[in-house]
């Protein structure tokens, strides 16, 4: 590899990439969002600060920033949060500080959020960075009968969150990308082609025209 081309690989650094899965509640996301992350190095997952208090297990900065109700407001009122949401009377939000140092240093970030957040990252001067996945089920029925499976709720809790889905999968159309999660395996690939795709994207080259010029004037020596 000659001077120039090592040069050249270096100066055309990309910068990173918002990455959002969402889906309802037993179409797979959490599954296909651990794999990913477990298999590709370039992207972590974004940590929630949260209301609620830690469970058994849950690490500060890990899982989740664990912060108070007044911390929080600071932190809506003075623009800290990428996005943010109440849910069963607690509060989470995306801190803006983080993401924003890893797509600066070339590094993708995975949202694990629903429809609502994605909505908010889509207004925030951050849009351009963002990637929009909706992963759906195969039919309802098979959502219900992976919701049954995990024998964990009731049956008035799973109703709930069938009137939930209908109402998330409803917003598909406001995603990049829609994916059928028939198969995990399958379903997995086509993450990993979409995102290879997306980080290949022009405008996130960064240096490229430079490289590009660089690359004609050598040319004309």
């Amino acid at each position: 590899m000659t001077d120039f081309a090592q040069a050249g690989m270096a100066s055309t650094a990309r910068r990173g990439l918002m990455f959002v899965m969402s889906s309802p509640s037993g179409a797979g996301k959490t599954t296909l969002s651990r794999q990913l992350l477990a298999d590709d190095d370039g992207i972590t997952l974004s940590v929630s600060a949260t209301t609620r208090p830690p469970r058994a297990g849950e690490r500060e900065g890990e899982d989740y920033y664990f912060v108070s109700q007044e911390t929080f407001q600071e932190m809506v009122e003075t623009g800290q949060l990428l996005e943010w949401a109440k849910v069963f009377g607690n509060h989470y939000g995306t801190p803006r500080a983080p993401v924003e140092a890893a797509l600066a240093a070339g590094r993708d970030v995975l949202f694990d959020i629903d429809w609502q957040g994605t909505q908010q990252l889509q207004q925030t001067d951050a849009a351009s960075d963002l990637v929009r996945v909706f992963i759906l089920p195969p039919d309802l029925a098979e959502l219900e009968r992976r919701l049954r499976a995990r024998a964990t709720d009731a049956d008035v809790v799973i109703a709930d969150r069938m009137a939930r889905a209908r109402d998330e999968i409803s917003h598909w159309g406001e995603y990049d990308y829609i994916l059928i999660n028939t198969d995990v395996q399958g379903c997995l690939a086509e993450l990993r082609a979409i995102l290879t795709g997306e980080r290949l994207r022009r405008r996130r080259q960064l240096g490229l025209a430079e490289f590009v010029r660089a690359m004609l004037g050598e040319a004309e020596q």
